[in-house]
């Protein structure tokens, strides 16, 4: 018998009405800390669904792009107000549905509402530049102009901040949005969704549908509506979105995943390098596409740097992430504990050595929910599965180094290239570290998780494909320049 807590069916979003799929079938989503939880209901959309979505949009494009840029910026702030209004709401829910602890939620939650400020301060900035003209008598400038209409395709691991950072900057310059979410965390993003509802956004302006991405997913990677995807998830569905944008010749933009290093320096202050690791490795557990996963260590304080980091890792509290003094949470998955899992016993076959963790929670309270202790492996070589591939999990490498530049080369023998981070104490390590990382994302002296919103994001190689994302350099993905020769 299953327990039903908050059965809300969540109905699609589509010019301006909250409707029903045509399927007349629901997804349940329901909670990794208890798989008989059910945290609430969403549609199975189907293709007639995302073509009504997608003309909508399509219809609200023009009298979108002429109500003007300013204008578009207040519907934005009224937004935000509204999400920070229902921050407890949608973070519990967001615990509830994903797993990561309720401050993680909440600090999501308010990251969502400082984006939507941001952008909506975006309306009242510049658009274009005037330029000097070769004819005195003339003048010549550049206006942005939206592209159209965009294709969102977000994932579950940050189900507010990722789907308003793509949304946000689309809206605010002039664009109209078809969304969909992972369904994993869908019920959190329908309820994203109620607060630009409520802010009053004209008719198409945005609309949310959900269902699978063989269905709606791909629906949205093929239609020839489309202008531009935005699209975050697995490099296998990242190449699809490629290939299908270049043949019709649309902007895309990937984020597809990163092998985050770490290197840590025989002069580094340890302990802050240690609390940065297991923050940066377990936080959310390690379902972050910055988060570390390699952390590489010279060979004079290896050992020590290893037992600092086993010590702590010791301390982490495991467990439902609505109680008090929970550190690191479920994963989001039963699906997604499996591939830890998996992995963990790769580590093993090829020889690394399982130094803590990668245990299932065995206390009853436990036992319907998803829960894995955070895991360290050492004797890891480079060419190992564990070293190359992203698990996307609680899980880290420790990997020994001669000298910095065999870490640096360490770290770049990856396909991936998002985010990196060094510990170290002297200036000239840092400086060739950001001379030679292949990483779109440098940290000095701090964890490799994380980037501040008004700064660009993105990443190298195999992690990102197009413009980068956040900060004013989204306006380079959301918008065209259009150059302006007037003759007197």
């Amino acid at each position: 018998m299953q327990t039903v807590l908050k059965e809300k069916t969540f109905k699609n979003y589509i010019n301006n009405e909250w409707v029903e799929s045509t399927s007349y079938e629901v997804i349940r989503s329901i909670s990794p800390m208890n798989k008989e939880e059910i945290v609430g209901y969403v549609q199975k959309s189907s293709r007639e669904d995302l073509e009504k979505g997608v003309q909508a949009a399509y219809k609200a494009k023009k009298s979108w792009r002429k109500m003007g840029q300013a204008k578009r910026g207040e519907l934005l702030f009224r937004a935000a107000d509204i999400l920070e209004e229902n921050l407890e709401d949608i973070a519990e829910t967001m615990t509830r549905e994903m797993g990561k602890t309720l401050p993680e939620a909440k600090g999501e939650t308010a990251r969502g509402v400082a984006i939507l400020r941001y952008y909506a301060g975006e309306g009242m900035r510049s658009d274009g530049d005037v330029i000097p003209s070769s004819d005195q008598a003339a003048l010549l400038f550049t206006r942005r102009t939206p592209v159209g209409v965009v294709g969102v395709i977000t994932p579950w691991n940050f189900p507010v901040a990722i789907p308003i950072w793509k949304i946000a900057p689309a809206l605010v310059y002039g664009n109209t949005v078809v969304f969909k979410p992972a369904t994993e965390a869908a019920v959190t993003a329908a309820k994203v969704i109620e607060c630009f509802a409520e802010a009053g956004f004209p008719e198409g302006v945005i609309n949310f549908i959900t269902g699978s991405g063989a269905v709606i997913g791909q629906g949205i990677i093929d239609h020839p509506l489309l202008n531009a995807i935005t699209f975050t998830g697995s490099e296998s569905v990242g190449e699809v979105v490629a290939r299908s944008a270049s043949a019709r010749g649309i902007k895309y933009q990937l984020e597809m995943g990163g092998k985050n290093p770490v290197i840590v320096t025989k002069d580094a202050d340890l302990h802050a390098a240690v609390d940065a690791v297991i923050n940066g490795a377990f936080r959310s557990t390690g379902q972050k596409c910055t988060a570390t996963s390699r952390v590489i260590v010279e060979s004079p304080i290896f050992d020590e740097f290893r037992d600092k980091l086993v010590e702590a890792t010791r301390r982490i509290k495991v467990g439902n992430g609505l109680e008090e003094g929970i550190w690191m949470g479920p994963c989001a998955s039963e699906s997604q504990l499996n591939t830890v899992r998996n992995y963990i016993e790769i580590g093993k076959s090829e020889g690394a050595k399982l130094l803590i963790g990668g245990e299932l929670l065995e206390a009853k309270k436990y036992e319907k929910g998803f829960y894995i202790t955070p895991a360290i492996f050492e004797n890891v070589k480079s060419n190992m599965r564990i070293a190359q591939e992203e698990i996307f999990g609680p899980v880290i490498v420790l990997i020994k180094s001669e000298d910095l530049e065999e870490a640096i080369e360490i770290a770049n023998y990856t396909k991936y290239g998002l985010s990196a981070s060094i510990f170290t104490t002297k200036i000239s390590s840092l400086l060739e570290f950001i001379d030679e990382i292949d990483a779109g994302l440098v940290r000095i002296n701090a964890e490799s998780a994380g980037v501040e919103l008004q700064a660009p994001f993105g990443g190298m190689k195999a992690s990102s494909v197009g413009s980068r994302e956040q900060g004013e350099a989204a306006k380079e993905f959301y918008t065209s320049i259009k150059t302006i020769f007037i003759k007197g």
